[in-house]
C-alpha cells in the first residue's frame, strides 16, 4: 500500500471515528499517522492532524514528539522549537528529535546550545542517540575543542562504549584538523575495530585532506583485520590512494578485489578507473573500463576520459570522446562536458572548443557551474580572453574556483589590469580568496609592473585570509622584483624566504638577467642552478643566450660541449595551428608537411615585406661558427614562423590567428610576428611555455618581457 493511500484511509477513519458519540481517541494511530507523514514529508496533512489534536484537545509528550519530528523534516524547524519549548515535560526523545532537525537543516550551532540546555536542565540523561548527533555536529561544523568536551561528557556516561558514538567520534577526530595524536589514541584504545569504524575514520581522513599518511596507517591497521570490506570501505582506499598517487597500495587492493571474489558496482569500477588515471597509468584504467558490465554507463564513460585527461594525453581523450559518439552510447553529462572543454583548453583548439561550447548549449548544461568554470578555462587557455569573459558574465553562480579561473585567465594572458580588476569585483561580491586566488593576482602584479601592490598583496593582504604562502607565492615575487630589475632585493629575498626554490624560481631570476642583460648575474644564476638541476635543458639554452649576447663564444661552446657530455638534448621547438577544425603541426625547418614547398614560398614572401616596416633577423644569438647567411636561413623557418605563415595562406584576411608553441618563444620570431600582425592587419595570438602573446598593429601584450 502506497504512503498516500494509507494517509487518506487513516483520514478517512478519523473522520468517520469523529462522527460517533464519545469517542475514544485513538492516539496509537494518530501517531502513527504523524510519524508517517514526518517521513513523506506531507506537511498539509500533518498541519491537519495537529489542528485536530488542538481542536478535540488531545496532548500527549510522546505525540508533541512526533510533532516536532514532523516538523523539523519538513524543514519548520521554528515551528517543532515552539512546541518544544511549550511541552511542561520533555524525555530524552523530545531533546534527540529536535537536536536531530537542527543539525539535518545546518544549525550546528543549535545543537550544540540545545546540548547545553539539555545537561544544565537535568530533566533527563542523555543517551547515543544524542551523543551521535552532538559530536557529528562538532565534527561538520569544526568545532573540535567543543568536540573534545563533549567527548569526555559522554565518556563520563559511558556512552563511548557504543559502536555508533564510537564510530562518529573516529569520524570526528580524522575529519578536524589538529587532531592526529586524538585519532592515534582512539584506535589504540579499541581492542578490535570493526569495519565502520575504520570507514569512518578513512572518510574522516578523506574529507579534511591534510592529513592522509594518517590514514595510509589506518589502511594499514585495517588489513590486518579478518573483515570483509565493502563497497564503502574499497572506495574509500581508492580514493586514498588516488590522493596519494600510491600505485603500490592501490594495486594491492586491486588485488584483493579479485582475490576475494568481489563484484564491482559502478561507483567502485569509477573510482578505480579513477585511481589509475590519477597514478598516471591510463592504460590499466582502459583495462578495467574494457573489463566492465557498465561500460555503456555515463559514469564510467566520464570516468575513463578523466582518467587520460590526468595523465596529459588530452588528445585521447577526444578521439575516445569520438569513438563514443560513434556507438551512440548515454550522451554525455555536465562532469563528460568538463573533461572535454578542459582537453580542448589544454591544446588550445579553439575551433573545436566552439563546437563543444554548442553542444553544451544544445544539451542543456550552460547553466551548471562546473561547465561555466570550464568554458572560460578553455577559451582563456585558447587565447581568446573575450570568449572567456564572456562565458564568465554569463554565470548565474560563480564560486570561488569561477573567480580563480577568471582572474588567472586575464593574468596569463598577460592582461595584468583586467586582473586586478577583476579581483577587486570578487572582493565586492564577498568572495574569500584562497592561495591560487592570490598566484593569479601576484602574476598581474608582475605583468605590470606593479611592484608596491604585489608587495602589499604577499605581505598583508594574505596574512588577513589566512592563506599561509608556499613555493608558488614566493616564486611569484621573485618574478616581480626581478622583472622591475630589483636584483639585490630577488637575491636578498631568495635567502630569507621559508622555501626550498625549485627549477621554476631559478628560471624566473635567470630569464629576468637575460632580458634585463644583467649578464653577470645571469651567468652565476645559471652555474648554480646547472648544478642543481643538471638534466634541465631550458637552464643551458638560456646561459648559452647569455654569452651569445655577450659574444662570448667560447662560453657557447663549453655550454654546447657541458650538455653534449651529459646527453641533455634540447626539446625542439614545435607549434600548431587549428584550420577548419584541423590541427597542423610544425617543426623547425620542417619538411614533413604536405604544402611544405608553399608554406616556404609564403615564408620567404612576408619576411621581404616585413624588411620594408624596419625587420633585421636578430642573428646575435646564433652561433659563432655559423655565417650570417646561413643564420638567417635557421631563424626563418622557426615553427611558429611556419605555423603563422599556413595561417596567412588558409584562412580569410584580417581573421585571428591561434598559435600554440611548446618552448619559449625566440626573440627573432617575437619581432617578425609583431610586424606581421601590421602588415597583415591581424591579431596573432601565440601561446608558449610561458605565457600568452597578443600581437596586434605591431604591438605585443607582453611589452617585449617575457
Amino acid at each position: 500500500m502506497s504512503a498516500v493511500s494509507s494517509i487518506e484511509q487513516l483520514v478517512n477513519w478519523n473522520k468517520l471515528m469523529s462522527l460517533l458519540p464519545k469517542p475514544i481517541e485513538p492516539l496509537p494511530r494518530l501517531n502513527d499517522l504523524l510519524k508517517l507523514c514526518a517521513n513523506s514529508s506531507y506537511l498539509k496533512t500533518g498541519e491537519s492532524i495537529h489542528a485536530h489534536l488542538i481542536v478535540r484537545d488531545l496532548s500527549s509528550r510522546w505525540l508533541t514528539n512526533s510533532l516536532i519530528n514532523l516538523y523539523t523534516k519538513c524543514g519548520k524547524t521554528l515551528l517543532a522549537r515552539k512546541l518544544f519549548d511549550a511541552m511542561p515535560e520533555r524525555n530524552v526523545v523530545s531533546w534527540s528529535t529536535l537536536m536531530k532537525g537542527y543539525q539535518d537543516s545546518g544549525s550546528d550551532s543549535e545543537v550544540l546550545k540545545l546540548f547545553k540546555s539539555m545537561v544544565l536542565s537535568r530533566e533527563t540523561q542523555p543517551n547515543e542517540f544524542v551523543a551521535t548527533v552532538v559530536i557529528k555536529s562538532c565534527s561538520s561544523s569544526g568545532r573540535i575543542r567543543e568536540g573534545k568536551q563533549c567527548h569526555g561528557c559522554f565518556l563520563k556516561r559511558g556512552l563511548t562504549a557504543h559502536e555508533y558514538v564510537r564510530n562518529t567520534l573516529l569520524y570526528m577526530y580524522s575529519s578536524c584538523s589538529g587532531t592526529r595524536e586524538a585519532i592515534r589514541l582512539l584506535m589504540d584504545d579499541l581492542p578490535r575495530c570493526d569495519l565502520l569504524a575504520f570507514n569512518s575514520a578513512l572518510s574522516g581522513y578523506l574529507e579534511h585532506g591534510g592529513y592522509l599518511e594518517e590514514g595510509l596507517e589506518v589502511l594499514r591497521k585495517m588489513v590486518k583485520e579478518d573483515l570483509v570490506w565493502e563497497d564503502a570501505t574499497y572506495m574509500s582506499s581508492l580514493k586514498l590512494c588516488s590522493s596519494l598517487r600510491d600505485l603500490n597500495t592501490a594495486r594491492q587492493i586491486h588485488s584483493r578485489m579479485v582475490r576475494c571474489g568481489f563484484h564491482c558496482d559502478v561507483n567502485v569500477t569509477g573510482a578505480l578507473i579513477n585511481m589509475y588515471g590519477k597514478c598516471g597509468k591510463p592504460l590499466y584504467a582502459q583495462r578495467v573500463y574494457d573489463g566492465s558490465t557498465h561500460a555503456q554507463n555515463i559514469v564510467l564513460n566520464t570516468s575513463i576520459l578523466d582518467a587520460y585527461f590526468q595523465s596529459k594525453s588530452y588528445e585521447e581523450v577526444l578521439n575516445l570522446f569520438a569513438k563514443m559518439e560513434n556507438r551512440d552510447v548515454l550522451p554525455p553529462n555536465e562532469f563528460t562536458f568538463a573533461v572535454l572543454l578542459n582537453s580542448t583548453g589544454e591544446l588550445s583548439l579553439l575551433k573545436h572548443g566552439d563546437l563543444l561550447h554548442g553542444l553544451v548549449v544544445k544539451s542543456g548544461f550552460s547553466n551548471h557551474v562546473m561547465v561555466g568554470i570550464a568554458l572560460v578555462n578553455m577559451y582563456a587557455k585558447s587565447g581568446s580572453i573575450q570568449d572567456a569573459w564572456r562565458a564568465f558574465s554569463g554565470m548565474k553562480f560563480r564560486d570561488i574556483v569561477a573567480w580563480n579561473a577568471m582572474i588567472c585567465g586575464f593574468s596569463h594572458q598577460g592582461l595584468g589590469k583586467e586582473a586586478l580588476e577583476v579581483f577587486e569585483e570578487m572582493m565586492a561580491a564577498g568572495e574569500v580568496p584562497n592561495g591560487i586566488t592570490f598566484i593569479g593576482v601576484l602574476h598581474a602584479c608582475s605583468h605590470m609592473g606593479f611592484v608596491e601592490q604585489g608587495r602589499y598583496y604577499f605581505n598583508h593582504l594574505m596574512k588577513r585570509f589566512n592563506v599561509k604562502p608556499d613555493l608558488q607565492h614566493y616564486t611569484c615575487v621573485v618574478a616581480l622584483l626581478s622583472k622591475a630589475g630589483l636584483f639585490e632585493e630577488v637575491e636578498s629575498f631568495m635567502r630569507e624566504a621559508p622555501v626550498q626554490w625549485d627549477v621554476v624560481a631559478w628560471s624566473s631570476l635567470l630569464n629576468a638577467c637575460y632580458v634585463r642583460r644583467n649578464y653577470s648575474l645571469g651567468k652565476k644564476v645559471a652555474e648554480y642552478a646547472i648544478e642543481m638541476y643538471p638534466n634541465n635543458s631550458g637552464i643551458y639554452i638560456l646561459l648559452s643566450n647569455i654569452h651569445a649576447k655577450s659574444k662570448e663564444w667560447d662560453g657557447v661552446a663549453r655550454v654546447r660541449s657541458l650538455m653534449k657530455e651529459r646527453r641533455v638534448k634540447k626539446e625542439p621547438g614545435v607549434s600548431w595551428i587549428s584550420i577548419r577544425n584541423q590541427t597542423h603541426m610544425f617543426l623547425s625547418e620542417d619538411n614533413q608537411h604536405s604544402e611544405i614547398v608553399l608554406i616556404y614560398a609564403k615564408v620567404k614572401e612576408v619576411l621581404l615585406k616585413i624588411r620594408a616596416l624596419g625587420y633585421s633577423p636578430d642573428v646575435a644569438g646564433g652561433y659563432h661558427d655559423v655565417d650570417e647567411e646561413q643564420s638567417e636561413n635557421n631563424l626563418s623557418y622557426h615553427s611558429e614562423k611556419l605555423a603563422v605563415a599556413y595561417g596567412l595562406m588558409k584562412t580569410p584576411e584580417k581573421s585571428p590567428l591561434y598559435v600554440a608553441k611548446n618552448v619559449r618563444i625566440c626573440d627573432d620570431c617575437h619581432s617578425t610576428i609583431k610586424l606581421i600582425s601590421r602588415l597583415s592587419n591581424r591579431l596573432i595570438v601565440v601561446r608558449d611555455s610561458n605565457r600568452f602573446h597578443h600581437f596586434k598593429d605591431g604591438q605585443c601584450s607582453c611589452c617585449d618581457y617575457w
